[in-house]
């Protein structure tokens, strides 16, 4: 969930930037790169959303073994996300993204540690598929 948050704070991040930094002579908002990036990043996040809540659902419902798929999946998915989200809220930044005028340096070097600290993701896609594979044994 925490993960979440990150990401919608840079997509927040991102989209005021956009309007605001000019390039061409006009803001980058107007350009479509940018746009391509804000809405791929939009569409990211729910997804991400979805699955946690997918899964915290399934714990209450069902019980954490019955989700260990399902807890896995978000281990992998919702860090994935959050890092491309704020590798294009960098981007959209230039050298500010990497300065420490932004949060998203940060957030980013604390995420990609996330994925190291709650298991690698070979180790989570590895029983995904396991468990996928005894489904269809």
């Amino acid at each position: 969930m925490r993960c979440i948050g990150v990401s919608e704070r840079a997509l927040e991040t991102m989209c005021k930037r956009a309007k605001s930094r000019v390039a061409f002579g006009k803001p980058i908002a107007e350009q479509g790169t940018i746009r391509a990036d804000i809405a791929a990043s939009r569409m990211e996040i729910e997804q991400a959303r979805l699955l946690t809540l997918k899964a915290a659902h399934m714990m209450d419902t069902v019980g954490n073994k019955a989700a260990r798929s399902e807890i896995a999946m978000i281990k992998v998915v919702a860090p994935n996300v959050t890092l491309r989200v704020l590798d294009r809220a960098i981007q959209a930044h230039g050298g500010a993204g990497v300065s420490q005028d932004t949060f998203l340096a940060a957030a980013w070097a604390a995420v990609r540690t996330l994925r190291l600290a709650d298991g690698p993701d070979e180790v989570h896609l590895e029983a995904i598929a396991k468990r996928e594979l005894k489904r269809w044994a």
